[in-house]
């Protein structure tokens, strides 16, 4: 606003001046002055707000948008530990058969315009698990979990504003349901309720170039935190690039083609779910004694937080259609239960997943090649 102000000014006194300069020409064999002329449209300040260029987080050579994705992940048989933290409750060592991750996700664009874009998005996902080891079945935390599986339903608003060719702001907001539930029965309290929130302020310097700082608010290190972010986009050649959202993920890309991308890095990944037990477990003293100051358990905070390191290719099979195919290494941080029931959220079970490899493949549809063309936008 101040460049298009400045300039404005500075042509209404160059315009000035040129017209006193002819009101006191009196040689008639001198030409005319005249002021300079108007600037291009492509002089994006004093263009109207339709043909002007407006910064935004993306770089070129970054892999398509993305509109639908359905998302299939499986990690094969891998060992766990669980230690109980307080009295009455029992340990467990076994092994997991099966951890399986389905997500559904959808986004559509509420409003575009040049200074302005408004995303919703709608997500489904499901983790499921099948345990194998000593009394499996009388472990009452486990039972539940693959009875029930762990789900999470959510809705999300992104917001990009983009604030003239080299700033730009981009904001998110996600509230969900997560945790054990089967039916809409289940969620007759907030209890499964949870809310996330990104922002992130950036600079656009060059079309291969944007950054940013911000923060996340949100379960991706298990808890509900507040933490520092980095946003780091950058294309260096016709091949290579990165794009990162430090702490949480940082990812090297490699453009084979238009249509083939590779990818390699590490993503952190939180989850957060309530568990609502079946029976309850009492809380009790070294002498078995039930614990008068609190109640017995019902319902348990399951803190899940994971760092993938992985490679990823992605190809397109259709011009609105591609194929992601992901492998890597999972390393399990923490898959902690903490007490919901009373105040204090003791941590009741101390687990952890051994490492192991995983897999995972997804579908997802994007706006195609030649509508992109027609609108003039580049990947």
């Amino acid at each position: 606003m101040n460049r298009f102000i400045a300039l404005r000014f500075g042509l209404f006194l160059v315009v000035a001046m040129g017209a006193g300069h002819v009101a006191r020409a009196q040689d008639p064999s001198r030409p005319p002055l005249y002021p300079p002329a108007a600037p291009p449209v492509t002089d994006s300040t004093l263009a109207p707000i339709s043909q002007r260029v407006f910064a935004n987080p993306s770089v070129l050579g970054m892999g398509p948008s993305k509109g639908l994705i359905v998302r299939y992940e499986r990690t094969p048989r891998f060992g766990v530990q669980s230690e109980a933290q307080v009295v009455g409750i029992r340990s467990y060592n076994g092994q997991v058969d099966k951890n399986a991750h389905l997500s559904i996700k959808g986004y559509i664009p509420a409003w575009n315009r040049p200074h302005l874009k408004v995303v919703v998005g709608l997500s489904y996902e499901r983790e499921e698990f099948k345990f194998k080891g000593p009394a499996t079945t009388d472990y009452e935390l486990y039972r539940n979990i693959e009875n029930k599986g762990l789900k999470s339903i959510a809705s999300q608003v992104v917001v990009l504003r983009p604030i003239n060719e080299v700033h730009w702001f981009l904001a998110r907001v996600k509230g969900e349901l997560s945790g054990d539930y089967n039916s809409s029965t289940d969620l007759t309290t907030s209890d499964y309720s949870r809310f996330s929130a990104e922002a992130v302020y950036g600079w656009k310097r060059s079309p291969n170039f944007s950054w940013g700082l911000g923060f996340q608010y949100g379960y991706t290190f298990g808890r509900l935190s507040l933490y520092p972010a980095v946003l780091y986009n950058r294309t260096f050649n016709d091949r290579w690039g990165i794009e990162a959202l430090f702490p949480a993920r940082v990812t090297a890309r490699y453009n084979v083609s238009e249509s083939s991308i590779f990818y390699a890095g590490y993503t952190v990944d939180g989850y957060n779910y309530i568990v609502k037990l079946r029976n309850e477990l009492a809380r009790i003293d070294p002498n078995g004694a039930p614990l008068a100051d609190k109640k017995p358990l019902r319902t348990l905070e399951l803190r899940e937080t994971e760092v993938k390191f992985r490679v990823r290719w992605e190809r397109e099979l259709l011009s609105f259609l591609w194929l992601g195919a992901e492998a890597g290494y999972r390393y399990n941080y923490a898959f902690d239960a903490f007490d919901r029931t009373n105040n204090d959220r003791e941590k009741i079970i101390d687990s952890k997943f051994n490492g192991a490899p995983y897999a995972g493949l997804e579908l997802f549809i994007t706006p195609p090649r030649k509508l992109l063309e027609k609108a003039g936008v580049r990947r």
